[in-house]
């Protein structure tokens, strides 16, 4: 077997393990809380890796200038989101409506830039995606203003996510810093800029702190912001970020047995078939891309 494959594995399970993890964990705690501690708790996990391991954070201002962006828009705002977004719908949905962060960030990318060229594959594929998105909510049923609240909540997330994979590969990936210690001030400054709202909003769990809550929480923190950034690069470092980026595809598919089978969540037929329909938007507008590429490194779950 490839020295890759368990790192992507794992990172795959971690990451579609996180939505259930979001979920229990919403069950004593505030969205601003659950993605509070789950940032907290990535950091300490990271920085202890960063201090085994020997590596250093980024030394200059303008590094750290630009990791309070990606902070924002990779980290905190999706957590606070998502977790916003799963007090009205399953973790099954979420972890489908994720699987279309490649085409959130393929949209950003043609909006933003003008050398990038819109061109067929990439409408059919961005098409496809949303298309998918629709089969996934069963747009014929009819939806109640939670779960459309719910839904943009999710859909708002991954637009953060696309907003900030080409700001970093932009900015970051050329100052020469190593990965682990970029991604550890991410997350750092993420739980420092999000401490000031939970103080805010109100520290205090709503609901019994459970030990089930508490676990749910170190394991979406510490593995799901933590552990699994570091195998993510590991598999990236091997086997490309071609290879990396396809751990989007396990995410949601872990996600719906988890929420299946350890929440009790209903899946309906047409959200594996959303699913298929998104996948295949995803595989439409990548295939056979030419330089530059859209970043194409996952965002965390």
């Amino acid at each position: 077997m490839r020295s890759w494959f368990p790192g992507f594995l794992l990172a795959g399970l971690i990451w579609g393990c996180s939505f259930a993890f979001i979920a229990v964990g919403l069950r004593a705690l505030t969205p601003v809380q659950v993605a509070f501690w789950r940032l907290l708790l990535g950091a300490t996990a990271l920085l202890l890796m960063s201090a085994v391991m020997r590596v250093r954070l980024p030394s200059d201002r303008r590094t750290w200038g630009h990791l309070v962006v990606v902070a924002v828009l990779l980290n905190a705002a999706p957590g606070v989101l998502f977790a916003i977004g799963q007090q009205h719908v399953s973790s099954v949905i979420a972890g489908i409506i994720n699987a279309m962060t490649p085409l959130a960030t393929l949209a950003v990318i043609l909006a933003a830039y003008p050398e990038e060229r819109p061109t067929a594959r990439r409408v059919v594929g961005l098409l496809t995606g949303f298309a998918g998105v629709a089969v996934v909510i069963g747009v014929w049923r009819g939806l109640g203003s939670g779960q459309w609240s719910g839904i943009l909540a999710c859909l708002a997330a991954i637009t953060c996510y696309g907003l900030a994979l080409p700001y970093s590969r932009r900015y970051l990936t050329s100052t020469g810093q190593r990965p682990l210690g970029l991604v550890t001030g991410q997350v750092a400054l993420s739980a420092v800029l999000m401490l000031p709202v939970v103080l805010l909003t109100g520290i205090a769990p709503h609901g019994e702190v459970t030990p089930t809550v508490v676990g749910a929480m170190l394991a979406l923190g510490a593995l799901g912001s933590g552990v699994a950034y570091a195998l993510n690069f590991h598999v990236i470092a091997v086997a490309g970020p071609g290879t990396a980026s396809t751990v989007t595809y396990l995410s949601p598919v872990v996600a719906a047995v988890v929420g299946v089978a350890f929440l009790g969540e209903h899946l309906s037929w047409n959200e594996p078939v959303g699913a298929l329909v998104i996948f295949a938007g995803v595989a439409i507008a990548q295939a056979k891309a030419r330089a530059p590429r859209p970043p194409r490194v996952p965002a965390p779950s």
